[in-house]
């Protein structure tokens, strides 16, 4: 996949088939629809391309707006390119784009991009206002010479729909499994190890304090989670916790990784967590001995769950 900023450095000023949206998490449902795209770009001998922006449309008009991402914009860049669409056009989300009707956004498609033809998700609306719907999109099309394509909904084996919000409600209730199996992957989180009161250390379970590099990203809700972290390239197990360390004093809140079989100085180190399971909720223990009594079982239930690719090497 090419990804393009600007339109004048389209390769070879190809006619495209396209798709336009935010895309966060890149989900199933979005996986589907470019699915779609690219099928509608071959069977019109066209190159295919996914139009999105780096920053949330609504943060731009409403500037104390603070989205719940799914993805940082690069992982999300990444998830895009897995999908072997040709290009990824990145748009610039201003006051002046927001302002355009569906009719002027289609017409710039066209003449400044190429786009022969639109795929549009079911129910997606674009636009000021989004005023229109995709019976005027169509239209509109037509007096630019392009095509204007519904894609097909996508529903999972049990009939549930696909989307971004539901993702996000799924994580903050903890429910990380559902969470993946929308997003076709385990939920995840980027960042680097910042220095902690190593309380943890004194109890045998020394722990990674995870500051996120994506601030808006959304945080599963607190409890103790199974995870698979990736830690200079290499998989481990690991046992990780959001929440305010009621045991120990209230606390602000934390994501704190206990990595099974590694030990080391790890401060300042990039780390990536991928949420596999959620094993309990957060309680206050009476004592530290039973706190760590606990987390004695927490590690032999994470030792014994299958969790795959543990000791692959890959760079986070």
């Amino acid at each position: 996949m090419r990804t393009i900023y600007d339109a004048a450095k389209r390769v070879d000023g190809r006619k495209l088939a396209a798709t336009v949206g935010f895309f966060d998490g890149v989900h199933a449902g979005h996986r589907s629809l470019i699915a779609q795209l690219r099928q509608v770009a071959a069977e019109r001998g066209l190159a295919s391309a996914v139009f999105t922006f780096p920053v949330h449309p609504r943060r731009v008009l409403q500037a104390d707006y603070r989205p719940q991402l799914l993805d940082a914009f690069d992982e999300k860049l990444t998830r895009i390119g897995e999908t072997g669409v040709d290009y990824c056009a990145v748009l610039d989300f201003t006051p002046a784009l927001a302002q355009l009707t569906a009719r002027e956004f289609i017409e710039r498609l066209a003449a400044e991009w190429g786009v022969s033809t639109l795929v549009v998700g079911y129910d997606h609306r674009f636009g000021h206002n989004r005023a229109e719907g995709f019976e005027e999109y169509v239209a509109h099309g037509r007096t630019v010479g392009m095509e204007v394509v519904r894609g097909v909904p996508y529903l999972l084996e049990d009939g549930t729909a696909v989307s971004s919000s539901r993702i996000r409600a799924l994580l903050t209730k903890c429910q990380v499994e559902e969470a993946a199996r929308m997003l076709t992957v385990p939920y995840r989180l980027c960042g680097h190890v910042v220095g902690g009161q190593r309380i943890g250390r004194t109890m045998g379970f020394p722990t990674a304090n995870l500051s996120v590099d994506e601030p808006l990203k959304v945080l599963p809700g607190d409890g103790v989670y199974a995870v698979r972290a990736w830690l200079r390239g290499t998989a481990y197990r690991g046992m990780l916790s959001i929440g305010n360390r009621p045991t120990i004093g209230d606390r602000p809140t934390a994501v704190e990784v206990h990595l099974l079989g590694f030990s080391g100085d790890v401060y300042g180190e990039a780390l990536e967590v991928e949420f596999i399971r959620h094993l309990r909720s957060n309680r206050r223990f009476d004592s530290l001995d039973a706190l760590r009594e606990q987390l004695e079982r927490d590690r032999e239930t994470v030792a014994g769950l299958p969790i795959g690719g543990i000791g692959e090497v890959r760079g986070c």
